[in-house]
């Protein structure tokens, strides 16, 4: 909600006049910081959460593009580009980049999702003008030359191949195409060596230049800062790099869409030599703006979200049939996946499937004890906060929810939405969701002539 807001009045470089509006969105009465939002001329929005507690501040940008934004063609090029944004800048060299934070301790990163891309580092407070100045180079001044993209190839392609190696991640790429099949959601962020291979400095520029608009993109601090220093800086950087031109430009809006998923009851098994077999079997679960995902959140934390959880109590401690064993949800701007991992011995396969697929049936039919459910509760709402503990997860909370949801949520009012999830809302998702015939994705030194019985667990 907003608690207050105010409008400044500035002139461009170009003698423009130009109003920024900022407004308070969280007051900090819940025991975190105050959260403030700046829109500036050009579209370009600064959110930032102010802890005068901590000696830490991590500075962040938020792209409004993922892998799902890329045409077949493009497959992998919102990753190829987050490699090339540290390769150089009209100002600064690679070297320079990663000396400029290594020289303060600081930490600098960036990842790629299917939706978004962010770009940030983490210093002491008394450094943040540097991680502002740095990552704001970074983007709105690379240059992409064509001799870092052939570089940077290899190490894509290093990069695929060490994923590759790892059947346990590889096996959630399987089930994306799985549920998802040959569409943006359903291919691999990371794209394929054919495409990687394909693609051209030329083609990551102008990827670079329609997605990278300011009014496609989220500033994101917290940590012991002041709002308006943050937002001059960023402001004096955009303008510096000719990116706020457009002074009537207003921010995107949150991503919108509809998604269809494929038919229930596939089977995709990936024939390789592991020592284990990686399983996930899974359903349709829920986009991110669905006012159930907190229901779907307390089922999930009691199917699969600990030690205590039903598939894990099932699955490990009672029969030793799996290390690692969890469920997962993903939600995405229309739609949404639930899963459910186990790592096993390849002839452990078929009982792990159909204890899985038995406690899927048995709480879709009859729901779970309030006892579980109450249990549910309490462990979501206690890593929800557990979660947010640092300066880098808080960055990551007010950037994701002003790109992805427009608003940002107190983190008490996020623990009243947990709260206020009842055992009959914790049943009721439970019937939409698991009641779906499920479909399954296997990695594992298993044959094509297993794919049958493996159907079987999905009929």
């Amino acid at each position: 909600m907003t608690s207050r807001g105010s409008r400044t009045t500035a002139r461009t470089s170009s003698g423009v006049r130009a109003v920024a509006h900022t407004q308070t969105l969280l007051s900090g009465d819940d025991g975190f910081g105050t959260v403030r939002r700046t829109t500036l001329p050009g579209g370009l929005r600064v959110v930032t959460e102010t802890l005068p507690n901590v000696r830490s501040a991590t500075f962040g940008i938020w792209a409004h593009v993922g892998s799902r934004d890329e045409t077949p063609a493009l497959g992998g090029a919102t990753h190829y580009l987050e490699h090339l944004l540290f390769k150089g800048t009209r100002t600064r060299s690679a070297l320079d980049i990663s000396a400029a934070i290594d020289a303060v301790g600081g930490e600098m990163n960036a990842f790629t999702a299917k939706e978004y891309t962010c770009y940030y580092a983490r210093v002491l407070d008394t450094d943040l003008p540097l991680a502002v100045d740095v990552v704001c180079d970074m983007l709105t001044g690379s240059l992409i030359r064509g001799e870092d993209v052939d570089a940077e190839r290899g190490v894509i392609l290093e990069e695929i191949a060490m994923t590759d190696d790892d059947p346990g991640d590889c096996v959630h790429d399987l089930f994306a195409h799985t549920m998802l099949g040959d569409s943006p959601l359903g291919r691999p962020v990371l794209g394929t060596v054919d495409t990687v291979n394909a693609l051209t400095a030329d083609r990551i520029r102008r990827f670079y230049k329609r997605h990278y608009d300011p009014t496609h993109l989220v500033v994101a601090a917290a940590g012991n800062l002041d709002h308006q220093d943050v937002v001059r800086r960023v402001h004096a950087a955009f303008e510096q790099a000719g990116a706020l031109t457009r002074t009537d430009a207003e921010p995107a809006g949150p991503r919108t869409g509809r998604r269809g998923l494929r038919a229930a009851g596939r089977v995709e098994l990936l024939g390789r030599k592991t020592e284990q077999a990686h399983i996930v079997l899974g359903v349709p679960g829920l986009a991110r703006t669905d006012e159930r995902r907190w229901a779907l959140g307390v089922l999930n934390a009691a199917l699969g979200g600990g030690m205590s959880s039903r598939l894990f109590q099932e699955v490990r401690e009672k029969r030793g049939l799996a290390y690692s064993v969890y469920s997962y949800t993903s939600g995405f701007a229309d739609c949404g996946l639930f899963g459910v991992y186990a790592g096993c011995r390849p002839s452990q396969v078929h009982d792990v499937l159909k204890i899985c697929r038995d406690e899927l049936d048995q709480v879709a039919e009859h729901g779970l004890p309030d006892a579980e459910i109450a249990r549910a509760v309490g462990q979501l709402a206690g890593s929800t906060v557990l979660g947010l503990e640092d300066t880098g997860a808080l960055m990551n909370r007010i950037g994701k929810s002003e790109l992805c949801w427009g608003e940002q949520m107190s983190v008490d009012e996020m623990l009243r939405r947990i709260s206020a999830v009842t055992p009959d809302d914790v049943r009721e998702v439970a019937r939409d969701i698991l009641g779906k015939r499920p479909s399954l994705s296997v990695i594992g030194p298993l044959k094509d002539k297993h794919a049958a019985r493996l159907a079987e667990a999905v009929a």
